[in-house]
């Protein structure tokens, strides 16, 4: 995202954001596995690894972790940026709960999940990184009182996100996953800081869910 060059390329396709697959002039958001699959025509299984019950047990524990993991972060690092991301730390803490923030107002309104939700800045009251935590705990509150109400509905339903369409189950596993690999990010970027995380996520949190090793892009 902070390469001016592949920007540009990516608005000559007519692409807004990452990550892409693309052949020639042609392209498919890789948000979800089986759109890249069916893209390049492979056959390979795609449903995810985990039922719903499973992500949203696993979730609720790693945003708990991400809640602790951004009260100890100083104050002072929030306007620390990122390296190669046009992004600062205050913006990637409020993002691990702008993810499933987007994910609870598509379920709660019935409505396409929209781009500018997911990506939406903290707003002028969150300040400090008790104020995103005490953000993320209303997120957490709200997550656990969705999966009560939901936990039996079904998840196979196909509905419209704002890369296209996908099931219930595959948006499940996109929340929890996007936002896992941002929580590892801020147990990283705490040990930039010079803080020991608290509570880091383990391998036993990542299992099951389609994430690397790696924490960070490549430059």
């Amino acid at each position: 995202m902070g390469d001016e060059g592949g920007m540009a390329a990516l608005r000559a396709l007519g692409a807004r954001s990452v990550p892409i697959v693309s052949r020639g002039d042609k392209y498919v958001f890789a948000q979800v596995i089986k759109d890249v699959v069916d893209f390049l025509g492979l056959e390979e299984e795609t449903k995810p690894e985990l039922t719903p019950a499973q992500l949203a047990q696993r979730y609720q524990d790693i945003v708990g972790r991400a809640v602790s993991l951004t009260r100890q972060m100083p104050d002072e690092c929030l306007e620390r940026e990122l390296p190669n991301r046009p992004r600062s730390w205050k913006v990637v803490m409020h993002h691990v709960f702008q993810i499933p923030n987007a994910f609870l107002e598509m379920e709660e309104t019935g409505q396409p999940m929209r781009y500018e939700t997911m990506v939406a800045p903290p707003p002028d009251e969150l300040q400090t990184s008790a104020d995103i935590a005490r953000f993320g705990e209303g997120v957490a509150a709200r997550f656990a009182k969705w999966w009560q109400q939901n936990r039996d509905s079904d998840f196979d339903r196909r509905i419209e996100v704002y890369f296209g369409q996908t099931s219930r189950h595959e948006m499940l596993e996109r929340t929890v996953w996007h936002s896992t690999q941002h929580v590892r990010q801020i147990a990283s970027l705490l040990e930039q800081a010079g803080v020991t995380p608290a509570q880091p996520l383990s391998p036993a949190h990542i299992q099951g869910l389609p994430l690397t090793e790696k924490i960070w892009d490549e430059a």
